[in-house]
């Protein structure tokens, strides 16, 4: 066998390299997406590697946030941006640690509902960061 190429544990067909649409459901809502993966010809049962699997877990995660109203990654960006606040400012200003916003922002995982609330709260009237800005001093 050339080490290139992959077979399927099961049947030994060959798999392909392809991205190939996905659908899931969470609590009434769906998202289809498209799930990178080796694929055979005869379906699309897939063999997926650890960078796969992150594909799915952001779509998971995006369809997650949708279903219980969290913020979604761009939202969390705009927000923090109008805040005028790094990722690690944020994270530790208003919860999670260093690296939450970048994990939230790049959809890595899901934020908090508190934390979505008060960025929410943030966003309609930001000069409330300057109470946390002088109790965190």
């Amino acid at each position: 066998m050339n080490d290139h190429k992959k077979y399927d544990i099961e049947t030994g067909e060959e798999l392909i390299r392809d991205v190939r649409p996905m659908t899931i459901t969470y609590k009434g809502h769906s998202l289809t997406f498209d799930m990178p993966g080796w694929y055979p010809k005869s379906n699309d049962e897939g063999t997926f590697t650890d960078d796969d699997l992150k594909t799915y877990d952001r779509a998971i995660n995006h369809l997650k946030a949708e279903a219980e109203h969290l913020l979604l990654p761009d939202e969390i960006r705009a927000i923090r941006k109008k805040l005028k606040l790094t990722q690690i400012q944020a994270g530790t200003l208003l919860g999670g640690g260093k690296k939450a916003f970048q994990k939230y922002e790049s959809g890595e995982i899901l934020p908090s509902r508190a934390i979505s609330n008060l960025l929410r709260v943030l966003a309609e009237e930001p000069s409330l960061l300057t109470t946390i800005l002088h109790k965190s001093a």
